[in-house]
């Protein structure tokens, strides 16, 4: 296997409100969400509950984790290039970050996270909330004191953007650019929030956490020159 695609973990996370809805908070945290939402840009008639439906699952301080998906490239003995995917979810945050963080302590301290613009949504946000959930920091996500070519995180964002740090692209529009099948037939991220406290399926959202990894992967190839693997070499692990 080329040596760039080697202990590469891809991953996602799909994140949702804390609570269903803006009135199951206590007083303390509608005082702050009141002072967050007041930087937002809104409609003139928005609520502070009505942003909070749409906005609060993208802030850790006011959002949780329900699904994480990763995958590794594998080698079959042809030499054929393919991904292995697995899904952590739960309804208990703590339980689903325990696992996640058991994995990354699995794998060792050679592994190199990535996901697109994870650097500043992924990685961060599953460290403040493993902080908030009492869960010690695996080495993988402790900065702390790290010199910045200590710290092995790939983002495929960070990759595209080529030192324009002004330039956000959707993993959407790469993924059309590059012609790289994605899982949004299935659902989009903005449905996350519905679809878990409503529909209550969280295996639905775990499979489109995974297509949302599966297209990370793809990317990252295609960032790196290399051509697409196979649909067929991507297989995926039962969770347990």
């Amino acid at each position: 296997m080329n040596a760039e695609l080697k202990d590469i973990l891809f991953l996602d996370i799909e994140t949702v409100a804390i609570v269903e809805n803006y009135n199951l908070l206590d007083d303390r945290m509608k005082a702050q969400w009141a002072r967050k939402a007041g930087f937002f840009r809104r409609d003139e008639d928005q609520t502070d509950e009505e942003l909070f439906n749409t906005r609060a699952g993208i802030y850790a301080e006011f959002g949780k984790i329900v699904s994480i998906a990763v995958g590794m490239f594998t080698e079959s003995d042809s030499g054929a290039l393919g991904l292995r995917t697995k899904y952590f979810t739960s309804e208990n945050e703590a339980q689903l970050l325990t696992e996640f963080k058991q994995l990354l302590e699995k794998l060792g301290p050679a592994t190199r996270m990535c996901a697109h613009n994870g650097k500043e949504f992924d990685f961060p946000y599953m460290s403040r909330r493993m902080l908030i959930n009492s869960i010690m920091l695996p080495e993988a996500l402790n900065l702390s004191g790290k010199k910045p070519w200590e710290i092995l995180h790939l983002d495929t964002l960070e990759l595209w953007k080529f030192g324009d740090y002004k330039h956000y692209t959707s993993l959407d529009l790469l993924a059309a650019i590059f012609n790289i099948p994605t899982s949004k037939g299935v659902m989009d991220g903005s449905q996350v929030n519905e679809v878990y406290y409503k529909e209550k399926d969280l295996k639905k959202i775990s499979v489109y956490c995974v297509g949302d990894v599966i297209a990370v992967a793809q990317l990252y190839l295609r960032l790196k020159g290399l051509p697409l693997m196979s649909e067929k070499n991507i297989t995926h692990a039962e969770n347990e």
